[in-house]
């Protein structure tokens, strides 16, 4: 299958990019799996696509089987690379529509609803609290907010690693653990 990773990190000596990106990618390549990684800020440090590059994230976007998101969390969002890619990219009419219900009200279709789409953000923070106090706002935004608009209800899954610059070696290990339990599970190798 063809898999897009999509990693939103500045930093390439991160976790993201060191840890999951790289899992992910050996994994998949290992079980001879088509792969190509889009940086975005290897891309882009404006943020702002050009329209050639708007039109390239967009073919690979249709290309691709599976999608890998990949980003940390930030003042409760994803970075900027990766909000300004879901701004530009998942545009009306290339990731989804407005079906009219009445005068003044319609509701999204999504337009990439074949895609299988798993999202991995990593957290400075404790699980405690954002789960809680701050009620996981950055999951339920990007689920609810993005990824139903563009790839439909329940088609995606997102993963959280909790405390992640202040975790041991050994948790980090657990974490990229699960992270290519994902990836069998997606290739359906047990």
């Amino acid at each position: 299958m063809k898999n897009l990773i999509i990693i939103a990190h500045p930093d390439k000596k991160s976790f993201c990019h060191n840890g999951i990106m790289k899992t992910i990618k050996q994994t998949l390549i290992q079980n001879k799996e088509e792969v190509y990684v889009l940086d975005l800020y290897k891309d882009n440090i404006t943020l702002e696509f050009m329209k050639d590059k708007v039109k390239e994230y967009k073919d690979l976007v249709t290309w691709s089987e599976r999608i890998y998101i990949i980003s940390p969390v930030w003042w409760f969002r994803c970075t900027p690379a990766l909000e300004s890619f879901f701004d530009q990219i998942f545009t009306p009419g290339f990731a989804y529509k407005f079906k009219p219900i009445t005068k003044i009200y319609g509701i999204p279709q999504p337009l990439l609803g074949d895609k299988k789409v798993r999202t991995y953000l990593t957290h400075g923070a404790p699980a405690f609290p954002v789960l809680t106090l701050y009620l996981n706002s950055v999951k339920l935004r990007l689920v609810l907010g993005v990824y139903s608009f563009v790839f439909g209800w329940f088609k995606t899954k997102t993963r959280q690693f909790w405390s992640v610059p202040f975790v041991s070696q050994e948790k980090r290990k657990g974490y990229l653990e699960l992270v290519k339990k994902d990836i069998r599970k997606d290739l359906k190798i047990k």
